[in-house]
């Protein structure tokens, strides 16, 4: 389920991290750093799902 989760994530990084932690903070801040540049979303999103 992982995997999947990293594929959303590469692919549309606040989804993934939505479906690993919900409306969080995580979850905002993900927003806010793929608005600021697509990369730090990505590398945010895969690090909150890889940490859980």
């Amino acid at each position: 389920m992982d995997i999947i989760r990293i594929i959303i994530a590469i692919l549309l990084p606040p989804l993934g991290v939505f479906l690993q932690v919900g409306l969080g903070g995580a979850f905002w801040l993900n927003i806010l750093l793929t608005i600021l540049g697509y990369i730090p979303g990505i590398i945010h999103a895969v690090w909150v799902i890889a940490k859980r």
